[in-house]
Order: structure tokens, then sequence, then C-alpha cells
């Protein structure tokens, strides 16, 4: 028996069977190189779904949270710690926001958002005004509440009843978002649909958006859980289409590998919650939040001009192909749509054969490398999946 097939059997037996996983055990790696059960080493351009944003095993966020490790791993949010208000600072300084509240993950974040949101309504308007707006083809969580707000009719099954209080509307008919703004607290959108497909929404409509909702006192939410920390070439991607949310949540890359999320409050929302309004007991736990003040610290204009300068080497790269229909995304997140019927999960596994980690976004091939990946890496692993898009 080898390796991978004793994992997978100890995994079959004892794991809830929630994930279609593939055939390959990961047990170490580096930067964008790993390696699995059994010594096959791959290209990973998924980096955990834009998870592991420093790469496996980056020296400066291992040596981060070891030294933290060491000094505390948690102590209730009834006291404070350093790396907590650290990080908070930081994302302050960096965004123009004014309060964090940190979480766990993505659904979680957006759970905090949507909260915010319906008491901001609640607290100045009253009753009557709680409906929050999202976009079609949106993915905002697995929880009973983001699955409602999730503008997919795919994930409105089997766990009812919803939350209610939500209502879709087209990305870029501004026309239809006036239509249905009556008792309207809020406006989710994410500025790049990954989930949904990798697809940019129009700039035009979301600055067009963005005064209708300022006019009207509608909070305008966005959720950064995938386009955040660095993914598109900015720290946040709504710094790209000039706007400024009232509230933004971020996940994956914050955490750097470890499960970290946050709320980020503007002017008019940061002192909408209060004592006894939301909490989660490893919120801003100190081990997570001193990963992620390496991670921000090491986001300066530099890296970034290098993340988007990467990003646009991989699409000149893959617009020469087989196969390849057409390239969407902005920086180090990418959407590769595929010509004459192929389908993006056959690609995924041909890739996983050549030596290359890769994700689909419904039809099309997606890529979340770590922003570290260096360009030996990049060529590697376009490689492979140059041979994944030739079968």
């Amino acid at each position: 028996m080898s390796n991978f097939d004793i994992i997978k059997s100890r995994d079959e037996s004892y794991v809830a069977h929630t994930y279609g996983r593939f055939p390959a055990a990961i047990v170490r790696g580096h930067n964008a190189t790993c390696y699995d059960a059994d010594g096959k080493k791959y290209i990973d351009f998924t980096s955990g779904i834009g998870v592991n944003s420093l790469g496996f095993c980056d020296k400066g966020w291992t040596d981060a949270v070891t030294k933290q490790l060491g000094l505390l791993q948690h102590i209730s949010n009834l006291y404070y710690t350093e790396p907590c208000g650290k990080l908070a600072e930081l994302l302050c300084e960096r965004t123009g926001m004014k309060k964090v509240f940190f979480a766990n993950g993505g659904a979680e974040a957006n759970e905090g958002a949507i909260k915010c949101a319906r008491k901001y309504s609640f607290m100045k308007y009253g009753g009557g005004r709680s409906k929050i707006l999202t976009l079609k083809n949106s993915f905002h969580g697995r929880t009973v509440t983001t699955l409602s707000a999730t503008g997919q009719d795919v994930f409105h099954n089997f766990f009812f009843p919803f939350t209610e209080g939500f209502d879709f509307i087209t990305p870029g008919d501004i026309a239809e978002l006036r239509s249905k703004s009556e008792g309207v607290c809020a406006l989710m959108i994410e500025l790049i649909q990954g989930e949904g497909g990798v697809l940019p929404v129009d700039r035009e409509y979301v600055k067009s958006a963005a005064e209708f909702c300022a006019e009207n006192d509608i909070l305008l939410i966005v959720d950064e859980v995938q386009t955040g920390i660095g993914r598109t070439g900015s720290l946040f991607c709504f710094e790209q289409y000039g706007i400024r949310p009232d509230i933004v949540t971020a996940a994956k890359g914050i955490g750097g590998g470890l499960p970290l999320a946050a709320v980020l409050f503007g002017e008019k929302t940061e002192n909408v919650l209060v004592a006894g309004d939301h909490a989660t007991t490893f919120g801003g736990n100190p081990i997570a939040c001193a990963g992620g003040v390496e991670i921000i610290n090491r986001l300066d204009a530099e890296f970034l001009a290098e993340v988007r300068k990467k990003g646009d080497y991989f699409r000149e790269k893959i617009s020469k192909m087989p196969n390849v229909a057409g390239i969407a995304g902005m920086g180090l997140m990418i959407g590769i749509e595929l010509s004459g019927g192929i389908a993006a999960a056959d690609v995924v596994r041909a890739g996983l054969e050549a030596g290359v980690l890769l994700l689909t976004a419904k039809s099309k091939v997606r890529l979340l490398p770590p922003l570290t990946v260096t360009y030996e890496e990049i060529d590697e692993g376009l490689a492979a999946l140059e041979k994944a898009l030739s079968r």
C-alpha cells in the first residue's frame, strides 16, 4: 500500500465526504512548489484557493507565527492583544477605513457585514428597511444566510428555510438597482465574481452604483474575500475601481494559511456594532494576526507592482496556448475560457497528472497562484498547463 493509499483510506473512512478530492495527498512545500505523499512534485497555481498569499512555509510568515506561538496562542476577546490591534491599525492606515472586526473565514465576515448593515438602517430608520441586494451569479459563503445572499440558484436548495431579506440584480443594469431600491439597506457586491467564473464587474456600473448608494444612504458592502490582500495587484480591488465602500470583507489571503478574516468599517459604520452585538471566539487570534501583520507589511507598492507584472506575464503566455478562447481577471486572479467544448475539470485532472495544481470556476480554469510565485515556478507550471491543454 502506497503512502497515498494509506492517507486516502483513512480519510474516506473517517472524514465526512463533503469535498470531491483529487487523487493526491500534499505533504510539504515551499513557495509555489509542493510534493505529494509519494514524492511527486507539483507547481501550485491554487494557493489553497487564494489563501497562501506568501506561498508554502514562507520564512518571514513562519517566523512571525512561531514567535507568537511561543508567547500566547489564544486569550478571549475580553482582553487586549498586541497582534490584533497592530493588524487592525495596518489595515485602517492602508485603506482609509476606520475600524476592523476580526473573524475566521469569508462567510463569517460577510455575516458580520450583513448584521452591521441591518443594524445601521434599523437604528437610523426603524424597521422595514432591511433588504440587501446582491448581484446575480455572486457567491458570498456557505452559511444559511450567506447562501441566501448568493445569487446562484444552484445553492438555493436542501437547506430550507433560507434567510429572508435578499434580492438579486443584474450586474451592469443600473436601472434595476434603482427599481429595486425600496426597503433596501445595503448593496453587497464582488468586484470580480470569483466562484461565478472570474468575471470582473463593469467599472462604470460600479461607480454609478456607488454614487446611487451614497445618494440614498444605502450602504455599499464590497466582498473582497477572494480579491483582497494583493490578489488583483492592489491591497484591495476596490482601490482600482475608484470607490470608497462603507464595509469591506476580507479573508483567505489575509491569514496566509491560518483561519483569519476581517470586516472593515468606514465612517458611517465604524460605531454601529457595540459590545454584545457580534462576537466570535477565535476572532483576532494572536497567532493568526501575527501572520497577518507580516503579510500586510510585505505587500508594499513594489510588491504589488510585481503582482501586476506577473499577472501580465501569465496572460501573455496563456494567450498563446492551445484551446484557450479568452482570459479574464486581474493581477494574479486569472480565469481561462476554453474552446472546443473542453471541460475545465478535465483540464484540472490533466494538469494534476502533468504536475500543476489548478482550479475551476464554472466553465473556466482558474489560477490563484501565491503572490510570491517565482518566474521559474511560473514557467514550469505553465509548461505543465500547456501540456494539459494540449490533451
